[in-house]
């Protein structure tokens, strides 16, 4: 886990198994997002043990989870969207427990705000690297991520007053 500066109020979190190239690609982007770290903003490599993250998810305001979404679309499209969406045919994630169900555990008064955003995969299968078409994906969509944790860093008190928008869709 990393952060940088006062306390976090926002949290960005990397999930996938890096096992399966593109299914990995939260991690890949946590990753590259830490290389310069943010103001209140901790970054953390989750994985699919999602409910590692259950302490991290009940002391921020914001989450930002980063994970392959299959919603049909051509591989390497980025998705963003509050859990509320993740329901509706045509959404999943790729994981058995999910963070919307993690964060449905935290009392309603002190649940944070929760944003997925996801990449559509190209090649769920063993190896370690992230396919061409996703790989090219990371840049923006460290980029939005970025922008987004920043914004809401910046604008949304500590409580979580205001819901922020996606940046990407």
């Amino acid at each position: 886990m990393m952060t940088q500066g006062r306390t976090p109020s926002v949290a960005v979190l990397g999930l996938g198994n890096e096992l399966l190239r593109d299914d990995g690609v939260g991690i890949h982007a946590v990753r590259r997002l830490a290389r310069t770290p943010m103001e209140s903003v901790l970054l953390a490599e989750i994985g699919t043990a999602v409910l590692r993250a259950l302490a991290i998810v009940e002391s921020v305001s914001h989450v930002l989870a980063i994970d392959a979404v299959r919603h049909n679309g051509p591989a390497g499209r980025i998705y963003c969207f509050e859990p509320d969406l993740a329901s509706r045919p045509g959404f999943r994630g790729l994981h058995d427990l999910d963070l919307p169900a993690l964060v449905s555990l935290i009392p309603a008064k002190r649940r944070p705000a929760l944003i997925i955003v996801g990449v559509e995969p190209e090649v769920i299968d063993y190896g370690l690297s992230l396919s061409p078409t996703v790989e090219s994906a990371l840049p923006e969509l460290t980029r939005q991520v970025r922008r987004l944790a920043q914004h809401i860093a910046r604008t949304h008190d500590a409580d979580g007053n205001q819901r922020p928008l996606c940046a990407a869709s």
